[in-house]
């Protein structure tokens, strides 16, 4: 008797384990060399300006009048002011400030225009019109006068810099949140939330604003640039940060001031400080590539 034939055994084909969107999005920023280079500067940036001043043995308030402004050194390696202040030492402490305020005003900023756009876009009708033509009247006041006013009444001090700068930025934030709720809320997904009976704060805070974390995050990263070159131009204006303290503002402002004698005291503070506004931008770019959805899959 013959043994039974054996049909060969097909091998099934090998299925492809899918991608999420953030693994995707964060495949597509590593290929970006511009992002990645931004987001290693700002690390390493944010990482002096923290952890830097605890290993010099020097204090931003320290002076020497009697050596003066003087040139980079072995001893001070980006030089002294005219009080005979180490300028690295301030640069890094007005690093905490500079980069507090970004971070701080812009969460200031992203919490108020978040909520208020989605709320403005999901509701719509008479309550959207109202809303925004609040947020159009806002945008007609000059800036500088309303910080000026709140300087006079309340006085200066760090803590109503945040105040002054996030009162203002989440205008923007506001409008792009609308638009991008107005065209989700017809979408099926809320309809169906809707038919479920779920209320208008659990569709917006877990369905709606989840969506459209992609222009949310692009443009928060482009809202911190935006407020530490405020607060420079505040502190320029001798509005921001006062005395004995420091920001890259009030440096660059010092260091504008005495350009034609003591070049280093602009130079330096000015550079990082574009090193980082280009490296924030950078970094924006490259979310902004890397969330597109219709970008092309790799």
């Amino acid at each position: 008797m013959s043994a039974p034939s054996t049909s060969p055994v097909v091998s099934a084909p090998a299925i492809d384990s899918g991608h999420s969107l953030g693994a995707d999005a964060w495949h597509r920023l590593k290929k970006n060399r511009l992002a990645v280079f931004g987001g290693i500067t700002l690390l390493v940036l944010t990482l002096a300006c923290v952890f830097g001043p605890f290993f010099l043995q020097v204090s931003y308030q320290d002076q020497n009048l009697d050596l003066g402004a003087s040139p980079p050194s072995a001893d001070h390696w980006l030089g002294t002011d005219t009080l005979g202040r180490d300028l690295l030492v301030r640069m890094l402490y007005g690093g905490r400030i500079s980069l507090g305020v970004g971070l701080s005003a812009t969460l200031v900023a992203l919490t108020i225009g978040v909520l208020y756009g989605a709320a403005a876009g999901y509701h719509g009708g008479k309550t959207d019109a109202v809303m925004m033509r609040l947020v159009d009247i806002l945008y007609a006041l000059p800036f500088t006068i309303f910080v000026i006013l709140l300087m006079v009444i309340f006085g200066r001090n760090i803590i109503l810099l945040f105040v002054a700068i996030g009162a203002v930025e989440w205008l923007t934030m506001a409008r792009i949140v609308r638009g991008q709720v107005m065209a989700l809320k017809k979408m099926e997904f809320i309809e169906a939330a809707r038919s479920l009976g779920y209320g208008t704060p659990r569709i917006v805070l877990r369905h709606m604003i989840p969506n459209i974390l992609g222009p949310i995050i692009v443009y928060t990263t482009l809202t911190i640039p935006a407020v530490m070159l405020l607060e420079a131009f505040l502190s320029f204006l001798g509005l921001g940060v006062q005395p004995p303290m420091s920001s890259w503002g009030t440096l660059i402002k010092d260091g504008a001031e005495k350009m034609e004698e003591y070049w280093w005291l602009l130079v330096f503070p000015g550079g990082v400080f574009s090193l980082t506004l280009f490296s924030l931008n950078f970094l924006g770019d490259g979310l902004r590539d890397a969330l597109d959805v219709r970008a092309a899959k790799d």
